[in-house]
Order: structure tokens, then sequence, then C-alpha cells
């Protein structure tokens, strides 16, 4: 009597068919719950007063001749001969009061502007690794065909808000014009606003001119109107390097979207302990917002945090750590103390996207939602240390911010969800199965899950018996098939092809 109904219930929960795979609608994502504290107002003073010193009298290093004129001229300490920057307390509190609480970032469709500041939280595509994965074809060098269909992935995922800079490394192509491709991928693929890469002005600039060509703006309006962002990697400890210092400049020039992200790993670029590294990250994170003003006064610009632990055993970095999910939460609260919008990562140290993947990026992922992280960087697709680039990771991170999206939405409490005719009208010891109430709202009552599976364990092998992994597989290949490319104008489109030929003719064989 049994056999049947658990094949019955294997055929109706494992196979979808054509059906799309079911996920949350696009929509502005709000943080309603308090930020967690977990720093007391006198630590996070105290981590103030850490930073203020090591500004004022360590000082930090800045590789640009420009970067260091526009210091010297707003009253900083410079030392030409080191390049040595120190910053007084004074002109630091001063240049703070023009930055901006919040902002928002408008792509080629309104509809997917990012917001941020505030409550608002968004979630990013992962970006920079060198190499990408998937279980069918396992680990190679990134290239531009995985680009385009990840690219493609983050599109058709509503909870994906933005993409990152260069979800994997096209290493096929030139490393110098290689980013005006991955522009133009992201510009013609998505619809949604990305990161440029600021290793210098050119690239920065060529980001810009790309966004405004796809909004059909110029550079002048896209600098009250923003649609880009980037982050500038700090080299902790205490060095702005040439390049990130002459692209922070250049966003911040043309009014572009700035997160200013010390590389705080701690036992090796940052102290051991967590406090001392909160104070470093502080003093090199408010240097280079400071910077970001000194250039241009209301610059939008993000406080970035990356701190994490290594492995004291090997040296190898580790993320979702206990200590990443502290330094989240605690990094939170010191951006809202000098009132600027938060960008945090969540992160895993797995070589695979198995349970350990899973554990240490949901881990570091409370991190960020707990300490009102505005923007999420790497949230999807992230893995062995943000040098791999995975298809099934990026399925799975997309469950887990759509279970924390769900999480995010407060409980509703008012008459018809009290349910108490309801619950009157059932009898003692019956059930709510049939009841008008339940089927009124059965079909949306509850977040339905597109990796998970609840069958029971012989329906489950009856199906094949594929794990989270396996499933995560066979959903990125459907989300493919799925995807719709949005409409670009040929006109606009023929124009960014245009600015990339000219680029690359004059970019040759030099630095862009």
């Amino acid at each position: 009597m049994n056999e049947p109904r658990r094949k019955r219930g294997a055929e109706r929960t494992s196979n979808r068919g054509p059906s799309a795979i079911p996920q949350l609608p696009l929509r502005r994502v709000t943080n309603p719950y308090p930020p967690m504290a977990m720093l007391s107002p006198d630590q996070i003073e105290q981590i103030h007063q850490a930073s203020m010193h090591i500004l004022e009298n360590f000082g930090i290093e800045v590789m640009s001749p420009r970067a260091l004129s526009l210091f010297e001229k707003a009253g900083a300490r410079v030392d030409h001969a080191s390049a040595n920057v120190r910053i007084d307390r004074g002109l630091i509190e001063d240049v703070l009061k023009t930055t901006q609480p919040s902002y928002v970032l408008t792509p080629r469709n309104p509809a997917n502007a990012v917001h941020l500041g505030g409550n608002t939280i968004n979630f990013t595509l992962v970006a920079g690794p060198p190499n990408v994965h998937d279980m069918e074809r396992g680990r190679r060098a990134g290239n531009l065909r995985d680009y385009a269909d990840l690219t493609r992935l983050a599109q058709h995922f509503n909870c994906i808000h933005m993409l990152g800079n260069q979800v994997c490394a096209p290493v096929e192509l030139p490393a110098n014009s290689r980013h005006l491709d991955t522009y133009f991928t992201n510009l013609t693929l998505t619809d949604k606003s990305f990161h440029v890469s600021a290793i210098g002005r050119g690239r920065a600039l060529d980001g810009i001119e790309m966004m405004a060509i796809s909004r059909g703006l110029t550079l002048d309006q896209m600098r009250d109107d923003p649609g880009i962002t980037t982050i500038i990697s700090v080299n902790s400890p205490r060095r702005f390097d040439e390049m990130m210092a002459e692209g922070l400049m250049t966003m911040a020039e043309f009014g572009q979207s700035v997160a200013v992200t010390p590389f705080t790993l701690m036992g090796a670029m940052s102290p051991v302990t967590l406090a001392g590294a909160l104070a470093q990250q502080n003093a090199e994170a408010l240097f280079g917002v400071v910077l970001t003003q000194l250039v241009r006064p209301g610059a939008p610009v993000m406080y970035g945090a990356f701190t994490s632990n290594v492995d004291m055993k090997s040296g190898a970095p580790a993320f979702g750590t206990p200590e990443n999910t502290k330094a989240n939460i605690a990094s939170g609260q010191l951006a809202r103390r000098y009132g600027l919008p938060y960008r945090t990562t969540p992160g895993s140290a797995s070589n695979a996207a198995d349970a350990q993947g899973a554990y240490e990026t949901l881990m570091a992922l409370w991190g960020a939602v707990l300490g009102h992280g505005n923007l999420v960087y790497h949230a999807a697709g992230w893995q062995e240390g943000g040098l791999t680039a995975s298809f099934e990771k990026f399925i799975i991170d997309v469950e887990m911010i759509q279970h924390m999206m769900e999480f995010l939405r407060p409980i509703e409490v008012n008459e018809a969800e009290l349910a108490v005719e309801a619950l009157g009208a059932v009898p003692t010891g019956g059930h709510f199965f049939g009841e008008p109430h339940t089927l009124e709202r059965y079909a949306t009552a509850f977040y339905q899950p597109m990796l998970s599976n609840w069958q029971n364990y012989e329906a489950w092998q009856e199906a094949g018996g594929l794990d989270a992994t396996a499933r995560a597989t066979r959903l990125w290949k459907k989300a493919l098939e799925d995807y719709v490319e949005p409409v670009m104008d040929i006109a606009v489109r023929e124009a960014l092809e245009a600015y990339m030929a000219r680029r690359k003719e004059a970019i040759g064989q030099g630095e862009p």
C-alpha cells in the first residue's frame, strides 16, 4: 500500500519539469532589526582613539605623488622621501563632514538601482578569482565564456543586486585591455550595476565612460548620478600603492562610488588580536575615505571591512571563522560611528562547494546581516578563499541569500495573521490542512526553496539520491537555459563597441 504513495511523492517533488526555478521577486531588501552591538560605546571609542594615534603618529605610505600633494595641501604632514602621510584628527573630523550617509547607484535599468546606506542590504556576485569550477568540467583558468555564463546567472537571479569586478579573470585576453571586454559583457548581458577595476586611472575611467554610454549620459551628468562603484584594497599594513590611489582619485573625481577596504588578515597583515586588527582597519579605511573627499567633497564612499584571520599553522587565509563573523559585526558599528555606508563580505576557505563552504559562508553572512552591511560583496560563488568562482557554490549561496531575505521580512501581527477564527473552527485534536484560512494562503505561506530537498528518504533515493551540490549543478544549467538577455538599443550597443575599439587601439601594448 505504501509503495505507490512513495512513488507518486517522488514524481511530484523530484522533477519540476519545465517550470521556472522558484525565486524571490525583485525587491529592495531592508534590514528592519536593530544592528547587533558587539562592542560597547566605550570600546568603539577606544578603537577610534587607537586609529587616530596610528594616523597621527605612524602615518600611511602613499605611493602616488598626486595624492601626496592633495594631503599636503589639506594640511597633513607629508614626508616626500618616505611617502609617509600623517593626519591630525581635527583634519579627519572636518573632512568626514562632507561624506554622504547614503546614496544610490543607477544602472541602465533604473529598476535595478542599488541603495547604499541606511538599513538597505545588497548582495553581489563574487569578484576577482583567477579560476572557475563546476562539477562537470572541473577547475580551470578563468575565461570569457565562463565569465559570460556567471554574469548571466547574476542577471537571472533577482537576489543578486549587482556584479563585482570580474567574476573570473578571462586570462585568454590581454591583461591590459580585458577590462573593456568584461565591462561590455556586464553591460550587455545584464542591466545591473557593477564594480569597475580601479587599478590605475585608465581602467576606472573606462568603466565610468561605458556606464555613461549605456545610460545615455555625459560624464558631467554621471558625476551627480553615479552608476558604478569600485573596491580600493589597501595594501595592509598602512600602504596605498600608486595604482590603487590613482583609481580611487579617478572614481572620486567623477563622482562614482568607492569602497575603501583594508586587507587586514589577523596574524599576517594586521595584529593577531581582533581589537588591534580593527584599529588598523579603521585607520586605513578612514585614510582612504579622507582622500576621496579631498578630491571631491561629497564624493560617494563606503567604509569597507575584510578583517579575518589566517591559519596560524600554515599562514593560509581563513574565512567564515568566529573571528571573521565578529569582525563583520564590529565593523558595522565603526561604519555607523562615522555615518558611512558599510561594505562587508561572507566567505569560505573551502576548496569545494561542500558543507564547509556552506557553514563558513553562512557564519560570515550572519555577521554581515547582524552588522547591518549595506553591500555584501562576494556574496555568491566565492570558493577556495576567493581563488575560484564556482557555479555550484553560486547556487548554494543564492539559496542562503534568499533564506536571509525571508528572515529579514518582519513578522506581521494583525487580525488576519492571528487566525483566531480559524483556531476556533478547528476542533481539539484536529488539523488545519482543510481550513479556509490555510487554503487561502498555502501557496505563499512559506518560503519555497529552490535547492533544498524535503522528500522522505525512500522518495529521495528513488529520484536519484542527489545531494545539494549535485542538485545545484542541475539548477545552474536550468538557469542558463531560462536566462533572457535584457534588451539594449542597437545604437547604444554600437556606441559601446566603438568605444572598446578606440580604447584597445589607444592602449596597444601599454597600460590603459
